[in-house]
């Protein structure tokens, strides 16, 4: 009653302020004197009608004010009821939460500036792969028997003092889908593999192994009985098997976005610490097409110590062995200290099998692989066969192996030697087993009883080895101390990766580019129904009622979308490089896991927003909220539902998955072009109708597209009406149609005007703050003009196709083998251009007969305004041998140098070598491509993985598609010609830099970042608003809106995830615990920070989480590595969350 009574009296004070200012501002209005200082009749006249006039707007502006603070104040009562204030971006007219304006500028703590800016200094002794590159020629002479290296030498009597140490690692790389899928995998080889593990480990305690893909593992350990898994668990405790990494699959590292690689290795680690309780120490990537530092940091954030690495340039690879530098601490670009270190294995030669990697003589090294002996499926190329060890030969065998240990052991700076011993699916049959381990143990027994060889020689798993060479070198066993032999220190990443000649793997960035972009649309749908579900569970247990909820079978939903997005993280899933039917499994996946996942957001949702929680059903044939796109099957795009409109309200709930309070469009199609949006309280909220095209020119008559700014809080729910009815603030798009730089008319557009302008060579859409001119002949960009700084450069979009080579080796899957550099596209006949203006958005259309091109603008103040939204609808299924791509020519004088991000996580530089083959200076763009001078920088966000260069200065490029006949000999056995109508989403930002000087300090430095509104766009393109229509006829009283954070996270901290944690139960449900999952990103201050309506501000990496929760508490809340295998000890209050900059934490977090 208190409450009622002082919003009454709190509304009534406001409207007398109102009307006294009123009265002052009457009397103060200037009264005109005549010339003669008299006021003529006339001019008392004009001034009282001027003053009536002025009082009537004033009047009707109070009108407005009272009704809105009346609203307000209403939902105020309302909210505090619900016990909820939160405060959310500048509402437009007639949005009545009362929400506080954004501030023109962030607020940025001049400290977290400091960060991006400092410069940067090279360790010591440090490698950095920029220069690697700048120094070394590529030239690629004979080596002799090791064809890309060098011949290796050796005195006999330098292992005299101290013997040369070897480790032999049986392992079996299992691709998780490749030729086959992964069941047919599974049931033709891996569970054989298995199988024969536990037997032929038991057999021999000196007999090693190591696994690490553990989505193949758990498949595995479901089928064996309770006797099989505690011999399973023997070994691993004796040492005998090891498991490598031990994420759900070894991820490609060039297409995947960290969130998902942290994902795969939390299902991973977590699968590990249910069932077998081992914490992996080592990483083992042998086969992703080159390496990212990114997969490096999740790693050690893991809590792991070491790696290995295989698939790096031929050139690297021959350089870094002369260098001795195949093994260093990798540390990360932005790393000051030394604490991202990990140390680093790279194997040195040509392949992970058996031929490459005992030393640098396949034709030897093939003769000590016995799975080829006489009779077998395989043999060796080099026509020299293995032979059975007998006492007749031991002697010879012994010394023509140990010569290959001896020089391999020379490209090293430690007398402890690595033999990896393996293949992909090796070890299925008992046979190859006996053949292995028999025949090497007695090359062992020998050597180590004969110590005048002084070798010690014995089976081990990756991680006895690197014990061996840390108290080698007088390191700490686990921890990073560089010990008397000092590494060398190495930062910077390994693409683009070339395994012989000129063949650089850059076509796989970008193939089966629909599978890429479908990757990313169950990234974001997991992400937002993790988070959904996580705060249903605990709303749940705060409101402490049993309910009809689904907690369980929804957990099992979630983990059957964490999984099968963990499988296409695998090296031949996202890279797009399997069989067809192999993608198509895959695609399957990914599409069952998105219709899942959708229906945990809406029974969560349906929790949330409900106003009496009891009136709570669950029917999954019918549910109280419905998604608003389908998509009809794994290989096509979604397409929008159809909601039926009436004169009664028709209730849309908006999901706001980002941790930003934030105004973004929303776009729904309805079944009439007379249509009001109303917000929960029944204000008019601002709408534009357009048309849905069913193609360049013809318009659907009985579907429209509506779209209005919805305003969400962070991770918030609202609630909006859509009713049938005219309404003045619902407008129609207007259109121009024209082909050729002339206008067509369009006949039967029935409800939308048709505008035109004087024919001249560009059109023009603007809003805010930015005007564009596009081209009337192509209907593509030509120039940008920025509002803020009425600055204006030349942008050009052009595309381009790519053929490829005649030469013997062409395109394929993973090789991009181009015959020349790209011819512009020019279609046949002249497109048609079809330009859309409305009040809320603009945009232009072209039509070419290969691509849909769209240009978008929205007319919102802030983050959503301020780039330009690119969406290409690609179909190149009748070409033969091409690739298309799409090049954006600035005017900026970006010379040779440009940017790419790795794995969303970080930035790398780049430089374009004219040294190197077209093909080698293209780069994975997983999240942005960006190229800069000293005043601007032009951003090219995406919305999918694709491969990305900058031939010419001012250029970006990225290819879009490519469809080729032929196999490129790398095992695929198959050209791509599964290519299907792909949409492709970019953003297009470009920022005016507001300090010179920073600028040069970046023409060297191997590190940059994004700016904090390059980071806000990338994540509302790849996070968009989530709308759900209800289904019934239900009244807006019933629903309420939901905002369980009170403010905005800080701009620059992410919520990565909040993802349930499994009971330790049978059962496959959650516990009450969640892993909360948060990264500080690195950001560049030297852009402008103005007009982005962001409610955010930098707190130096600070939160205090029970401040930031509105109705929830914080139970417990614990410090612990990124997959949740090490709990730390926290002296600091554990409220209070603190970040370094680029930092990733994971926290065991319990609300209630």
């Amino acid at each position: 009653m208190k409450l009622s009574r002082q919003f009454t009296i709190f509304g009534s004070a406001i409207f007398c302020v109102v009307v006294f200012s009123l009265y002052l501002m009457l009397d103060h209005l200037d009264y005109s004197k005549s010339p003669n200082g008299e006021k003529t009749q006339n001019g008392q006249l004009g001034i009282l009608q001027d003053k009536i006039d002025h009082l009537e707007r004033l009047l009707a502006e109070n009108n407005e004010i009272i009704a809105n603070i009346r609203d307000s104040v209403i939902n105020l009562r309302e909210t505090v009821k619900v016990g909820k204030i939160f405060p959310e971006g500048n509402m437009s007219q007639g949005d009545l939460e009362l929400m506080p304006r954004a501030p023109a500028l962030i607020p940025i703590h001049s400290e977290d500036c400091q960060f991006a800016a400092r410069t940067y200094s090279k360790a010591a002794d440090g490698v950095q792969m920029l220069d690697v590159y700048d120094l070394l020629s590529f030239d690629n002479p004979d080596g002799g028997v090791w064809k890309q290296g060098f011949d290796i030498s050796y005195q006999a009597d330098e292992w005299d003092n101290e013997p040369l140490q070897v480790f032999v690692v049986p392992h079996s790389h299992n691709d998780p889908g490749w030729l086959k899928t992964f069941d047919d995998y599974y049931r033709d080889q891996t569970q054989h593999i298995l199988n024969n593990m536990v037997v032929k480990l038991h057999e021999d305690i000196r007999r090693k192994m190591i696994w690490s893909e553990i989505s193949y593992f758990a498949k595995w350990w479901d089928s064996i009985d309770e006797q099989k898994r505690d011999a399973v668990r023997r070994l691993v405790e004796n040492g005998q098997l090891e498991v490598a990494t031990g994420g759900w699959v070894m991820p490609d590292e060039a297409n995947a976005h960290y969130s998902a690689l942290i994902d795969q290795l939390i299902e991973g680690h977590q699968w590990l610490e249910k069932n077998l309780g081992v914490k992996p120490k080592t990483g083992w990537a042998v086969d992703p097409f080159g390496h990212s530092p990114t997969q490096t940091y999740l790693l050690r954030q893991a809590g792991l110590s070491n790696m290995l690495i295989q698939r790096v340039h031929y050139t690297v690879k021959k350089h870094f062995s002369s260098q001795k530098t195949l093994e260093f601490f990798w540390r990360q670009n932005w790393d000051q200290d030394s604490s991202s270190d990990i140390l680093c294995h790279m194997m040195p030669f040509y392949s992970y099998d058996v031929p490459h990697t005992c030393g640098p003589d396949p034709k030897i090294c093939c003769q000590f692989d016995f799975k080829r002996l006489p009779g077998g499926r395989i043999s060796c190329p080099w026509r020299i066969p293995p032979q059975a060890i007998t006492n007749n030969n031991i002697q010879e065998r012994v010394q023509t192996l140990l010569d290959q240990y001896r020089k391999k052991s020379k490209l090293f700076r430690t007398k402890v030697l690595l033999a990896p011993l393996g293949d992909d699916f090796r070890y299925t049959e008992a046979v190859e087993w006996d053949q292995q381990f028999n025949n090497y143990q007695k090359l062992f027994d020998y050597m180590n009883s004969h110590p005048e060889l002084h070798v010690k020689a014995q089976f081990g798993t990756i991680s006895d080895y690197f014990q061996a060479l840390r108290k080698s070198t007088g390191m700490d066993p686990e921890g990073m101390n560089v010990g008397q032999l000092a590494l060398p220190v190495l930062s910077g990443d390994f693409f683009t990766y070339a395994d012989r000649d000129d063949h650089y793997w850059s076509g796989y960035f970008t193939s089966r580019p629909f599978y890429k972009r479908l990757d990313r649309i169950l990234e974001s749908h997991l992400r937002a129904a993790e988070v959904l579900y996580s705060l249903t569970l605990a709303n749940i247990q705060k409101y402490g009622r049993p309910s009809e909820y689904p907690a369980v079978d929804n957990y099992k939903l979630l983990t059957e979308a964490r999984r099968n997005l963990g499988l296409f993280q695998h090296h031949d899933a996202i890279a797009g490089t399997g069989k067809d039917w192999v993608v198509v499994d895959y695609g399957t996946r990914l599409f069952h896991s998105i219709l899942n996942l959708k229906r945990v957001i809406v029974s969560s949702a349906h929790w949330l927003v409900l106003k009496d929680k009891q009136t709570y059903y669950h029917d999954p044939s019918n549910p109280f909220l419905q998604m608003d796109d389908v998509q009809p099957s794994q290989d096509a795009l979604p397409r929008k539902t159809v909601l039926e409109v009436s004169g009664k309200p028709r209730l849309l709930v908006v999901s706001n998955p980002t941790e930003q309070a934030r105004a973004s469009m929303v776009t729904v199609y309805v079944n009439t072009a007379n249509v009001r949006v109303l917000n929960a309280l029944g204000h008019v909220v601002h709408a534009q109708v357009s048309a849905v095209w069913n193609d360049a020119t013809h318009a659907a008559t009985d579907v429209f597209q509506l779209s209005f700014v919805a305003r969400a809080a962070p991770l918030g729910l609202r609630v909006y009406q859509l009713m049938e009815g005219m309404e003045p603030s619902t407008e129609a798009a207007k259109y121009m149609f024209l082909q050729d730089g002339g206008r067509i008319s369009v006949n039967k557009l029935e409800h939308f005007q048709q505008f035109y302008q004087n024919d001249g060579a560009s059109v023009h859409i603007e809003n805010p703050h930015l005007k564009l001119s596009i081209s009337t002949a192509t209907g593509l960009l030509e120039k940008m003009r920025s509002k803020d700084d009425d600055s204006e450069h030349q942008v050009k979009v052009e595309f381009a196709w790519y053929g490829t080579t005649s030469n013997k080796d062409k395109s394929g899957a993973y090789l991009f083998m181009p015959d020349k550099e790209a011819t512009i596209y020019s279609p046949s006949q002249p497109p048609v251009v079809r330009v859309t203006k409305g009040p809320l958005f603009s945009e232009v259309t072209t039509s070419f007969t290969h691509i849909k091109h769209t240009l978008r603008l929205y007319n919102i103040q802030g983050v959503e305004g301020q780039s330009v939204e690119i969406c290409n609808t690609v179909d190149i299924r009748g070409e033969i041998n091409r690739e298309i791509a799409m090049r954006i020519t600035s005017d900026l004088n970006s010379k040779d140098r440009f940017f790419t991000d790795l794995n969303g996580y970080q930035v790398q530089p780049r430089k374009t070598m004219a040294k190197l083959p077209l093909q080698a200076n293209f780069y994975p763009m997983t999240s942005m491509v960006y190229l800069q001078d000293s005043s601007a920088r032009l951003s090219l966000l995406t919305a999918q993985s694709l491969g990305a260069a900058s031939l010419k200065s001012g250029q970006l490029e990225v290819i879009m598609d490519r469809r080729l006949n032929q196999d490129d000999n790398r095992g695929l056995g198959q050209g791509v010609l599964d290519n299907k109508i792909t949409a492709n989403s970019f953003r297009l930002l470009l920022e005016k830099r507001s300090s010179a000087e920073e600028a040069q300090n970046e023409e060297t430095a191997p590190n940059s970042y994004p700016s904090i509104l390059s980071h806000m766009s990338y994540m509302y393109l790849n996070h968009p608003l989530i709308s759900m229509p209800v289904s019934q006829n239900s009244d807006a009283s019933s629903l309420i809106p939901y905002s369980p954070l009170s403010a905005s996270f800080p701009c620059d901290v992410h919520l990565v995830n909040l993802r349930a944690i499994q009971s330790k139960e049978e059962g496959g449900g959650p516990s009450e615990q969640a892993a909360l999952i948060l990264h500080r990103k690195g950001f560049d201050c030297g852009f402008s920070n103005r007009n982005t309506g962001l409610l955010c501000a930098t707190t130096s990496g600070k939160i205090n989480l029970e401040k930031l929760l509105t109705d929830l508490k914080v139970k417990s809340i614990t410090p612990v590595s990124l997959s949740l295998m090490h709990t730390y000890n926290s002296e600091a209050d554990p409220q209070e969350i603190s970040l370094k900059p680029m930092e990733i934490r994971t926290y065991r977090l319990q609300l209630g």
